[in-house]
């Protein structure tokens, strides 16, 4: 499960590690919650990568009223292909989740303990993630997003039993091309993480 996260890397080093243009990205975050805007990493309509401003917690682009489907932050790669929530969009509209780490809780209620797992490097990486957009009755748009979820791997087993789906580099233009790569070839790319790419570390709550 993928419940909050941080991008905390300076926007010169997201531009580079995402092949960005150039463009003013928001401040620092070290803490970013569900319903909230985010970033996202996406191919446009000219075939170049371009980012958006997006609400965390995917709305499915048949939804007739969004206030009665729960919040859906997370989708398990195992079922993207077949829940109609997301089979859409893991055809159609595969994105990219800037990060620097994403947070898992231990202990029991009241007083659990947050831990930080972020890459070794401490610098960027990439969440899969899928998004839609949903146009109502009344004209009004929302841009949102998913991130997609797989087992954990066994570094982090002990915090939890699923971790963000993390793309390397040499996978982002196929993730993100749907046109040529097809859903299967894509389901293929989201694997747990190797157990020595991120490192674990207790913070404040």
């Amino acid at each position: 499960m993928c419940s909050r996260y941080n991008l905390t890397s300076p926007a010169e080093a997201v531009r580079a590690y995402f092949d960005l243009p150039e463009t003013d990205l928001f401040p620092p975050r070290y803490n970013i919650a569900p319903t909230q805007p985010v970033l996202i990493v996406r191919r446009g309509h000219s075939g170049a990568r371009e980012w958006r401003l997006v609400r965390w917690g995917l709305i499915p682009s048949w939804a007739k009223d969004p206030t009665k489907l729960p919040t859906m932050i997370n989708a398990r790669a195992e079922t993207l292909a077949e829940k109609p929530s997301f089979r859409g969009a893991i055809r159609h509209k595969r994105c990219l989740v800037p990060a620097d780490g994403f947070y898992e809780w231990t202990g029991k209620a009241g007083a659990k303990q947050p831990h930080l797992i972020r890459p070794r490097t401490n610098g960027p990486m990439a969440m899969a993630g899928i998004y839609e957009e949903w146009l109502g009755a009344d004209g009004s748009e929302i841009d949102t997003m998913a991130i997609i979820t797989v087992p954990a791997n066994g570094a982090l087993s002990r915090l939890h039993d699923r971790m963000p789906a993390i793309l390397p580099p040499e996978c982002f233009e196929d993730w993100l091309d749907c046109r040529r790569v097809d859903v299967a070839t894509a389901l293929e790319m989201l694997v747990p993480a190797p157990d020595d790419l991120l490192h674990v570390t207790e913070v404040s709550r």
